[in-house]
């Protein structure tokens, strides 16, 4: 298992963390990319400690960024392994962070973009304890779900305009998850691109304030 470290933000409330919210950048990004989320999200889970890992291999399609898993084979097979080993990674990191932290085992959601979040829907559907929201924006389910356990409740958001990971990805996912029965909520928006927007990230605060329920009073 490969050690993982990012920047953090918050709890916006000044308080001791209540709940962890890690969040796994795309391909050729790093944790810098999405830990301003930390900010958007404040109001919803005031109590927030917001976490951006850096992914664990430094980006095989240039200089800059890094990767949680390369893409040179990309058969069905490789991707499934693949994203195997990265959420083997994410998990390693979440339970050390609920551990320093001293938060119980449930007290996190994970959320991810593109290739962050094919490796957030695979570390949050098959860790033991499984966290209470996945939320996974212009991604993709690469292995099924495995047959029993406890189901968190998924997110998918994808924009329709999406040219790197067609949106039919998430449309897929959500069919394949709703028929091992997880509790999935859709979202696909016209005209959005690859990337994040303000309707996607408003329906994710919500989502994240229903999953943590009494614990956000």
């Amino acid at each position: 298992m490969r050690a993982l470290d990012g920047p953090r933000w918050g709890p916006a409330s000044g308080n001791t963390p209540r709940q962890l919210v890690v969040l796994a950048h795309g391909l050729g990004a790093d944790g810098h990319d999405l830990i301003d989320l930390g900010h958007s999200w404040a109001k919803a889970l005031p109590d927030a400690l917001f976490v951006a890992p850096d992914a664990p291999e430094p980006n095989d399609a240039s200089a800059f960024g890094r990767q949680w898993f390369d893409l040179w084979d990309r058969s069905p097979p490789q991707l499934a392994a693949s994203v195997a080993v990265a959420a083997a990674d994410l998990i390693g990191f979440i339970d050390g962070e609920l551990d320093r932290l001293h938060l119980p085992a449930d007290a996190v959601a994970l959320m991810g973009f593109s290739q962050g979040a094919m490796v957030s829907l695979h570390a949050g559907l098959h860790r033991a304890v499984p966290p209470r929201a996945i939320l996974a924006y212009a991604g993709a389910l690469l292995a099924p779900p495995p047959p029993t356990g406890t189901r968190p409740p998924v997110l998918l958001v994808h924009g329709e305009a999406d040219g790197v990971v067609p949106s039919g990805a998430s449309i897929d996912a959500a069919a394949t998850l709703r028929a091992a029965r997880v509790a999935v909520d859709l979202l696909t928006i016209p005209g959005l691109g690859h990337g994040l927007d303000d309707e996607g990230l408003s329906v994710g605060a919500l989502f994240l304030q229903r999953a943590f329920g009494r614990d956000t009073a």
